[in-house]
């Protein structure tokens, strides 16, 4: 390959190691283009972003996950990512646009003046935490998870990875596994990291050896990462799906066994307490459906840890399955923000109902040695060129994208590529 230093390089010639051209190719969005994927996304050539502070690092992206956050992005409902960026204290960006994605597998291309752990030319893969150093509750020791700077990068913060190039901070840059895809090592960070916090991060409420675990959404990418995290821990899962052509893809990764959401009605919010009639009609729906936990367990045995993200529809029936002490514990809302429960079951039985977001450093480190060691699968299912960026995420927003996880190669130019992380 030529050594010739351009200032722009196409998808797949590769610049010299740690040259920075001045522009790159970028799946970009536009307020004016808000709607659909398919409409919302557009391959633009824009700057590179070379403006390093000194704990950021510049990633030569190889492959980037595809997640739900960039579909709200591209909508841009429930806000527009873009309006309050040059106003943000700790993030001020007054491109207009917005570059997403929030994983990625890559090369680390540049350092900011104080990096110490990495190097040009490292095989990283990013967790989406970002943070600032100069924040109080981080400089106090604090979980930056609860610090006013926290943001998701590649959503709530631009220069994502359907780009040539993304801009992250050095500690969110953690080993490439050996002997995954370049594919494969982008698509389970943002998944599996929420899903390790969740099950790992609020004790006493954690998974603990002979736990029964309902996760919600057993075949997608957050189901598929709980599953083989409870299982790793000693717990016994229990998936929910929505179709039992899902049931050989849960257990192979450890459930236990699966329930079809459908042969069940009482989703969605709860009767009023006073019209007696739909209550106890709706109880016994839930009491059907958590003695269907009963005998995939194969005892009167309830959860204690429910694993939460639809909300709205199904919050009800988890807080009233969940065992007593334990917790439900969410990080979504995908059929809607407005939940009920009945309260009783929270405080008689004294339930926990916990909200979880991502993950620190060190809870993405675990989580990344779980998957260096092999121990966890990546669940990558599609891989999409760079594009088809746009055709993943509408998949997405029209709930076709299957199983698993899905990728979309950025500079990598093909599947199968960087088991051994070689990037020439």
């Amino acid at each position: 390959m030529s050594e010739t230093k351009k200032d722009l390089y196409e998808l797949g010639e590769q610049p010299p190691l740690g040259h920075v051209p001045d522009k790159m190719h970028a799946q970009v969005i536009r307020p004016e283009r808000f709607g659909e994927p398919n409409k919302a996304f557009e391959v633009e050539v824009v700057a590179t972003p070379k403006d390093l502070r000194p704990d950021e690092v510049l990633v030569y992206v190889m492959a980037a996950g595809v997640n739900y956050n960039n579909v709200w992005a591209g909508l841009g409902t429930p806000i527009d990512v873009t309006k309050n960026r040059p106003k943000d204290p700790w993030f001020p960006d007054a491109s207009g646009f917005h570059i997403g994605g929030s994983d990625a597998s890559g090369v680390v291309w540049a350092v900011g003046s104080e990096v110490k752990d990495l190097k040009v030319g490292d095989t990283v893969v990013m967790h989406c935490g970002q943070w600032r150093r100069e924040d109080p509750r981080v400089n106090g020791g604090g979980d930056p998870m609860f610090s006013s700077s926290f943001r998701i990068w590649g959503y709530e913060t631009s220069w994502g990875s359907f780009g040539q190039f993304t801009k992250v901070q050095a500690h969110q840059c953690l080993p490439k596994p050996e002997g995954l895809t370049w594919e494969q090592s982008a698509a389970y960070m943002l998944v599996g990291a929420t899903a390790y916090r969740m099950l790992t991060g609020w004790p006493p409420n954690i998974v603990r050896p002979g736990d029964v675990v309902l996760v919600w959404g057993g075949a997608g990418g957050l189901g598929s990462m709980a599953i083989q995290i409870v299982r790793e821990l000693g717990g016994t899962p229990v998936a929910i799906v929505s179709s039992e052509d899902k049931f050989e893809f849960c257990e192979k990764l450890g459930a236990k066994g699966c329930i079809n959401r459908k042969d069940f009605n009482h989703w969605g919010l709860l009767p009023d307490w006073k019209d007696a009639e739909a209550q106890a009609a709706w109880t016994k729906e839930a009491r059907r459906f958590g003695k269907a936990i009963w005998e995939i367990v194969g005892e009167r045995k309830s959860p204690a840890l429910v694993f939460e993200h639809p909300g709205q529809s199904t919050v009800p029936t988890s807080t009233f399955v969940c065992d007593t002490g334990g917790m439900v514990v969410i990080c979504a809302g995908t059929t809607g923000f407005n939940a009920m429960t009945d309260l009783r079951y929270l405080w008689m039985r004294q339930k926990r109902f916990q909200g979880s977001h991502f993950a620190n450093d060190q809870q993405s480190a675990e989580f990344n040695q779980f998957v260096v060691q092999g121990r966890i699968d990546p669940c990558l299912t599609q891989t999409f060129g760079f594009d088809g960026i746009p055709t993943a995420h509408q998949l997405m927003y029209e709930n076709r994208h299957g199983h698993g996880n899905m990728s979309c190669l950025v500079n990598a130019t093909d599947r199968g590529l960087g088991r051994d992380n070689s990037f020439r």
